[in-house]
């Protein structure tokens, strides 16, 4: 079910419509779970946090959950939590050591598969003790989330919407999480049956997930990206296809507006225009650029 860059490349049409869909706080509720229990508590172990850790907290939550970097990879999550604690006069006046983390903000500058197998290659090459360590945390991570986020089931209303799309639209998932946790919990779930392939971190960026499954191959306007996060949009405008958002906090209903409602006007061709425009305005409302205590 998982697939390298050059099979997504491969990949043909056999249906009119193209839909990717994101994983993680968009299928699954598992969002809030996996960074507040798992993500955040090994962030502050990992990085010795604990001095500051109210304000890890929030800083590791706004980029995460509720601000315009939501469902952004985790590497780059981690230098834009830290970046955020380095400049906060609490944070300052504690005098606590905020890693700055050169070595990793240089490596996700020039690779686009962030993930732990990239990360690995570069360590085996260079050996990089900064990299080691910054694995070692994502390692930790991984064995966290396996742990702890379990049975974790879609959101209401994604079965049938699933089932309800795929009559005439190729799916795939689309996300930045680790594949294998990706393919556990769609089997797992029995949602699996309803995607042609699941691409995760490993396999590019989501924009390169996008790039390499449907661009040119689809028409623009019979490409559809579904995602809780700003992120998606960014994909989904990055080969000018269709985004619909699944709103944080209004998950459930988001879920049934697309299942009654967007996905009729996306097969009908009446989608484009003042209507995803709203839609996207109500994503830029869900999740605000600037954190609450700036």
């Amino acid at each position: 079910m998982s697939v390298t860059a050059e099979e997504l490349k491969a990949l043909q049409p056999e249906k009119e419509f193209f839909i990717g869909i994101d994983s993680d706080g968009c299928v699954f509720d598992s969002m809030e779970p996996k960074h507040k229990e798992c993500f955040c508590p090994t962030t502050i172990w990992k990085w010795n946090l604990e001095v500051v850790s109210k304000y890890a907290r929030e800083a590791w939550d706004f980029v995460n959950l509720y601000g315009r970097a939501r469902g952004c990879n985790r590497f780059l999550a981690l230098l834009s939590a830290l970046d955020y604690l380095r400049e906060r006069p609490e944070v300052q006046a504690r005098n606590a050591d905020i890693a700055s983390l050169v070595k990793l903000r240089e490596w996700t500058k020039r690779e686009s598969k962030l993930g732990n197998p990239a990360l690995q290659a570069e360590i085996d090459k260079t050996g990089d003790e900064e990299l080691s360590r910054v694995l070692d945390w994502s390692e930790a991570i991984n064995e966290s989330v396996e742990r702890i986020v379990r049975h974790v089931p879609p959101f209401p209303g994604v079965p049938e919407s699933l089932a309800k799309a795929v009559e005439k639209a190729d799916m795939m998932v689309v996300s930045s999480t680790p594949v294998e946790a990706l393919e556990r919990e769609w089997v797992q779930n029995n949602i699996a049956k309803f995607v042609r392939v699941i691409a995760g971190q490993e396999c590019g960026s989501k924009s390169e997930h996008l790039t390499f499954a449907a661009k040119d191959k689809y028409p623009a306007e019979k490409s559809l990206m579904i995602g809780d996060a700003y992120g998606d949009l960014k994909a989904a405008k990055a080969i000018n296809a269709l985004f619909y958002p699944i709103l944080p906090g209004q998950e459930e209903e988001s879920w049934a507006r697309f299942h009654d409602e967007a996905l009729d006007r996306f097969f009908a061709g009446t989608y484009k225009g003042a209507y995803e425009d709203e839609l996207a305005h109500e994503l830029a409302k869900a999740l605000p650029e600037t954190p609450p205590w700036m």
